[in-house]
């Protein structure tokens, strides 16, 4: 069985926009992460035009599959700077051009740092958009069934 900090780094390529890189790597998700293949084996067989389309239909934040972590229990700024704050704690920068809690730089941290922190501290919001992604039929669904199922147990919250 793969490790989960390769699944993590699959996750993420899975939960971006499918482009170009996406399809050249599907061969080696498909291997690498055998719990993507529902997803992989699905993309192999959609042009990537309509998987993009489908992409951009299912996470429009209009339709309450938001990718951005900080959405599904938070609200402001303040816990985008923990993100920010968390990256910079294992040495990485971020740079992309999404905000710092989108779901596949998360992801990508995971992998890297083997940290799992963040995805254990908004498993419900992870769980609850496995759920409604799982309502409405999309493929993506397998990849949060296969994050989700990955994690570690969430820590019992300490009462204050």
């Amino acid at each position: 069985m793969p490790s989960d900090t390769v699944l993590y780094q699959a996750a993420a390529l899975c939960l971006t926009c499918p482009d170009d890189d996406l399809y050249a790597r599907l061969p080696l998700l498909r291997e690498a992460a055998p719990q993507l293949r529902a997803f992989t084996d699905h993309a192999a067989v959609t042009a990537p035009q309509d998987l993009a389309a489908h992409y951009e239909q299912v996470f429009d934040p209009e339709n309450g599959h938001a990718l951005y972590l900080s959405r599904w229990r938070d609200s402001g700024t303040r816990p985008l700077v923990r993100f920010e704050e968390q990256y910079r704690a294992h040495g990485l920068e971020f740079t992309g051009e999404e905000l710092p809690d989108f779901l596949p730089a998360v992801l990508e941290c995971a992998a890297r740092t083997g940290d799992t922190g963040l995805l254990t501290e908004y498993r419900d919001g992870l769980e609850e958009l496995r759920a409604r992604l799982t309502a409405v039929g999309t493929p993506y669904a397998a990849v949060l069934d296969a994050v989700c199922a990955a994690l570690p147990p969430a820590r019992p919250e300490v009462p204050r």
